[in-house]
This record gives C-alpha cells, sequence and structure tokens, in this order.
C-alpha cells in the first residue's frame, strides 16, 4: 500500500458506460500521471449516490473515501476535482477536506479545469481539436451548466479565447446562468450558418446533456430546429477529450508539489 493518494472528486453521473468514457478515463490518467499512487473515487452529489446504492452500486462521497484512505494507511493526499469552474463545489470540496485534514500528514487540493489563463488555451485547443472537421459554414455550440458563483465569468471568458483563436463559429453558452441560450441564438444568427453542432461543455454528458441539450422539447436542439438550423448532438464528455484530461492531471501534479 502506497502512503500517497490521488482523490478524484466528481459530480458523478447514474449512467455507467458514461461514467466510465469520462470520470473512469480522468482517473485512468491519474494512475498514468501518479505510478505507485492509489487513485480512488468519490461522487458529490446526493441524489446520484442515493440512486446508485438503490440500483446497488453504491459509491463513496468525500468523507466515506477519505476515511477509506485513512484505515488503510495512506499519508498524503491530491484532492483533485474534475469540476469546470472554481465555483460551490469546488469551494465545498476544500472545506470537506479541511475537516479531515488531521486524518493525514499532508491534504492538497488540486484546481478545477478553468482556473489559471493557460488553462483556458488548453482547454480551447482540446475541443478545437475533437471538432477540427468544423466547417466555416458550421457553428458548434458548447453547453455547460452556469452558476451563480461569480465563477461563472470563466464561461464567457472560453468563449473570448475560441474568438481570440480565430474560431469565430465556436459559442459558449450555459444551461443556468449567463450565456443563456438566447444569446448564444442572438449571436449565431448574426452569421447565419447552415448547420448546428451541440455539444456539452461538461465533464459528463449526463441528463443536462441528453435532455437540455439534446432533448425532444424545451431543448437547446429545439429551439435551433425551431428557427430552421439543422442540428448534430454531440453526446460526449468532456472527459472522454485527451487533451482535457492532460489539464486535471497537471492540476494535480501541481497540487503535488506542495506535498512536502
Amino acid at each position: 500500500m502506497s502512503r500517497n493518494a490521488i482523490l478524484a472528486v466528481s459530480f458523478g453521473t447514474i449512467y455507467a458506460e458514461t461514467r466510465e468514457k469520462t470520470i473512469g478515463a480522468i482517473e485512468q490518467t491519474m494512475r498514468e500521471t501518479f505510478p505507485g499512487w492509489d487513485v480512488k473515487r468519490a461522487l458529490t452529489s446526493p441524489t446520484i449516490l442515493r440512486k446508485l446504492a438503490a440500483a446497488g452500486e453504491p459509491m463513496q462521497n468525500v468523507w466515506q473515501a477519505l476515511g477509506q484512505l485513512r484505515e488503510e494507511g495512506v499519508s498524503r493526499v491530491v484532492c483533485q476535482s474534475t469540476y469546470v469552474v472554481n465555483g460551490e463545489e469546488q469551494e465545498a470540496m476544500v472545506r470537506e477536506t479541511e475537516k479531515y485534514a488531521h486524518w493525514f500528514d499532508q491534504i492538497v487540493c488540486g484546481a478545477p479545469l478553468l482556473t489559471a489563463q493557460e488553462d483556458f488555451e488548453a482547454v480551447a485547443d482540446a475541443i478545437e481539436t475533437e471538432f477540427t472537421t468544423l466547417s466555416p459554414e458550421e457553428v458548434l455550440v458548447l453547453m455547460g451548466h452556469g452558476t451563480k458563483h461569480s465563477a461563472n465569468t470563466a464561461y464567457a471568458a472560453l468563449d473570448y479565447v475560441f474568438k481570440d483563436h480565430g474560431a469565430h463559429n465556436i459559442f459558449v453558452g450555459t444551461v443556468d446562468t449567463y450565456p443563456s441560450i438566447l444569446s448564444v441564438l442572438r449571436r449565431v444568427e448574426s452569421i447565419q450558418p447552415k448547420k448546428i453542432i451541440l455539444a456539452p461543455l461538461m465533464v459528463v454528458a449526463g441528463d443536462h446533456a441528453r435532455n437540455d441539450m439534446a432533448g425532444d422539447k424545451n431543448s437547446w436542439r429545439a429551439a435551433f430546429e425551431e428557427r430552421g438550423y439543422p442540428v448534430q448532438t454531440v453526446l460526449k464528455g468532456l472527459g472522454e477529450y485527451p487533451g482535457i484530461r492532460a489539464v486535471y492531471a497537471a492540476h494535480a501534479q501541481r497540487a503535488a508539489e506542495r506535498l512536502i
């Protein structure tokens, strides 16, 4: 048993296949980045944890996972979230780890996806690489979750980075806040594309991607189709993109450098 561990902290999803393609893939990248370290999973959504337990697939929350690491003799832990922005969920994870810091010699937290300027550049590059076949007559719309936290500005900042890269046909919107679907629709209509491609700006292509983005009614797909655009939906979470996984691994490495 190693003395060091990575605790990969994710919101979670009830969809097993999607979970392993995204969260599981990020965790595998952590194993490759930290040979000899244990990599453990924790989920933070109480609703998802309840549903998984009811389905006979129980998983641990943060304090349960930390408790097991303690019992197994781990003394140094990097808690690396798979969150997109530095908002309420990241802050809650940090508070949770602080409550149990006395269990370990050291415990540190890695930053979420969109934190430093180089993260925005790397994320934009990773997404552009995934959509290299996007033509000038097509538009890619990325749907993020959004938050009332001040970290919500990360979504508009990422949109700006795409434009700065010359990717004027890539737009970022959010389900809950700004940029809203109405804002995205107005900007897309100004260039009159021949096709819309919708993809989630979320680690997992879960309920939001399946329903709010790609659903038949009251969805982003329906909103674009009502305006006469052909729409293609891509149910692929960010965790499936190698470039995105590399950003999370780099954040975990930077956090690990703080361990003595």
